[in-house]
């Protein structure tokens, strides 16, 4: 079995007098798609805000491909390769899809002052940018949408940009929270299609959190489930929704 590529060791956060994280373990296969599952208040996305850098634990360590990355800022994080989306898309509403890809690219040096006259410089690292933006359209099914305004898509497009944008800058891993929020089914399932066919052809780690358990458990690979800021189960998908515990979790949830 490979060795974990993101990995929480006994994370702790609290808010106050609330602790929203009580000693979190969990761990991330590489290549596959590992979902994080509960009810409102069970710690899930406080746990990707601290893996992702945006809140700091107050104990506990984060490591990512076996370097330790607890509390570093979130842009040094995603530059590393651990990237985040979020669960209400955020384009660049009036620019076209392709435009949205290549402003992500990972480089970029004709935008420099000092490179952008010496066209020799920076062709080649454009033009790789360029095709690999045009791959990713492809791999998302977006190709034909390539000159539309982001602002124009519908919710699961936005959806399949983000993780568009996330390829751009070079990600190995991509966290997602509720990929199928707000979509209706047939739209959820072409979602995971999707991120099923980015972990399998693309080889990324896909971390997610989604309510929508009928659909996603089709799709995911690993479960962790949480309640009252700890994990209380893990496994595959049949064997976490048959633990009492869990049962008992969503049954005492407002979920």
């Amino acid at each position: 079995m490979p060795l974990p590529i993101l990995a929480t060791e006994g994370v702790r956060k609290t808010f106050g007098g609330l602790c929203a994280l009580s000693g979190v373990d969990i761990e991330v296969r590489p290549g596959t798609m590992t979902m994080l599952i509960g009810p409102n208040g069970s710690g899930k996305t406080t746990l990707l805000n601290v893996i992702s850098g945006f809140y700091r634990p107050d104990g506990g360590k984060v490591l990512f491909e076996d370097k330790e990355i607890t509390g570093m800022r979130p842009e040094r994080i995603s530059k590393m390769g651990l990237v985040r989306t979020f669960q209400v898309p955020s384009p660049f509403q009036k620019l076209s899809v392709l435009e949205n890809l290549l402003i992500a690219g990972d480089g970029n040096p004709g935008e420099s002052f000092m490179l952008a006259p010496l066209r020799n410089a920076w062709m080649k690292k454009e033009k790789e940018i360029y095709e690999r933006a045009l791959k990713n359209l492809e791999l998302l099914s977006l190709t034909h949408l390539w000159d539309k305004p982001a602002g124009t898509l519908s919710g699961g497009q936005l959806k399949l940009l983000e993780v568009g944008r996330a390829l751009m800058t070079g990600a190995r891993v991509i966290m997602m929270d509720e990929p199928a929020s707000g979509l209706n089914p047939t739209l959820a399932h072409k979602v995971f299609e999707h991120l099923d066919r980015v972990k399998k052809e693309a080889g990324l780690t896909f971390l997610i959190i989604e309510h929508r358990l009928d659909i996603a458990l089709q799709y995911v690979d690993y479960v962790f489930a949480m309640a009252s800021g700890q994990v209380i189960a893990h496994g595959k998908g049949d064997e976490v929704m048959a633990d009492p515990k869990v049962i008992e979790g969503y049954l005492g949830s407002a979920e």
